[in-house]
């Protein structure tokens, strides 16, 4: 019988190394995504930028049609010169004016009572950042679920609304959309919170000032 010891913590010595048992796989999966790299590189530069760039100079137009209640149809469809929001928004996607016009397009159809419509397109807008505009995006999905009578669906986007962003512009604006869509819901609890977060926490807003009124109607009712 061996009186050979083996320790079982030592490692077992191998025949090679894991790179060079492995040498060709590994080459032609560092080749495959130095290829991937290079495709996507290219695919921003040569293609991407140039859509970038034809849909911002495009998108002013619709901008200014946008501001005139009368030439709305224009900055949805175009005016046979330069693309409205609908073209810019299918045609140029994966741009920041496409982005835009799905904001744009979703707040035009909501105005005309297009509601579906202001849904699909506002759904399709992409975050930027802002503090501002990307809580006013959600906002007015939740705007449109409550023209159409959906009140839960517009309670869970005001709710993302007010979260989104902490300012005393949109948080206490969809704050009390909030508090309104669950008096709907007879959720007066919920309705209550809602507006006693406007009080306490957005004073100095315009809602603030007009809460009183409403917070006394929700606590009567529980």
């Amino acid at each position: 019988m061996s009186n050979t010891n083996v320790n079982p913590l030592e490692p077992k010595k191998s025949t090679g190394s894991f790179f060079q048992d492995n040498q060709k796989s590994i080459a032609f999966i560092v080749g495959g995504i130095i290829v991937l790299i290079l495709l996507y590189m290219g695919y921003q530069k040569l293609y991407l930028a140039p859509r970038a760039e034809k849909a911002a100079n495009q998108i002013y137009k619709a901008e200014e049609y946008a501001m005139i209640d009368s030439l709305q149809a224009k900055a949805i469809n175009g005016d046979g010169s330069f693309l409205g929001f609908k073209e810019i928004a299918d045609e140029y996607s994966n741009t920041k004016s496409a982005n835009i016009a799905n904001a744009y397009l979703g707040g035009l159809y909501l105005r005309q009572g297009n509601f579906q419509d202001a849904i699909k397109y506002l759904q399709k807008y992409s975050d930027t950042g802002s503090e501002v505009l990307d809580p006013l995006v959600t906002g007015l999905i939740g705007d449109a679920y409550s023209e159409s009578k959906d009140y839960k669906s517009a309670a869970d986007y005001y709710k993302k609304a007010a979260d989104k962003a902490s300012n005393t512009y949109t948080t206490p604006l969809f704050l009390k959309k909030l508090g309104l869509v669950y008096e709907a819901l007879e959720d007066f609890k919920n309705a209550e919170k809602a507006y006693q977060s406007i009080k306490s926490d957005y004073p100095e807003s315009p809602e603030a000032n007009m809460i009183d009124g409403p917070l006394a109607r929700v606590q009567a009712k529980q």
